[in-house]
């Protein structure tokens, strides 16, 4: 089993930054990738990034390209979502998750084996 936790959202302005972080605990050797995901009210839950434990590759939602970078911290266990020029169209709950297995669809959230509780973003205008 993999727990993860979500911390870092809030209420921000838009224009502003603001940096998530998730920390894995538990059987950690047993993660490939891990990702963020998002879900605004009345929508369903959508991929934002994701980074792959061992080599580091990225991948973005055309919707945050430009603006948002993962990264991951090994010898934590934690990824990092940090957002630049955030706008109110990113208003969600943000979730971290993590995968297993590889050679799975990254951006899609049936494949993913552990998920977070998640954390509010919450950007006003």
């Amino acid at each position: 089993q993999v727990q993860l936790v979500e911390s870092g959202g809030g209420l921000v302005q838009a224009g502003d930054s603001l940096r998530l972080s998730c920390a894995a605990s538990g059987r950690t050797v047993s993660v490939y990738a891990m990702a963020w995901f998002r879900q605004a009210p009345g929508k369903e839950r959508e991929f934002v990034a994701a980074i792959t434990w061992s080599t580091g590759n990225t991948y973005y939602a055309e919707s945050v390209k430009g603006r948002f970078t993962i990264s991951r911290d090994n010898a934590k266990n934690t990824v990092y979502l940090q957002m630049n020029r955030v706008n109110p169209e990113d208003t969600a709950i943000y979730y971290c998750a993590a995968i297993t297995r590889s050679g799975w669809w990254l951006e899609n959230r049936a494949n993913y084996d552990y998920w977070g509780q998640g954390t509010q973003v919450t950007v006003s205008s």
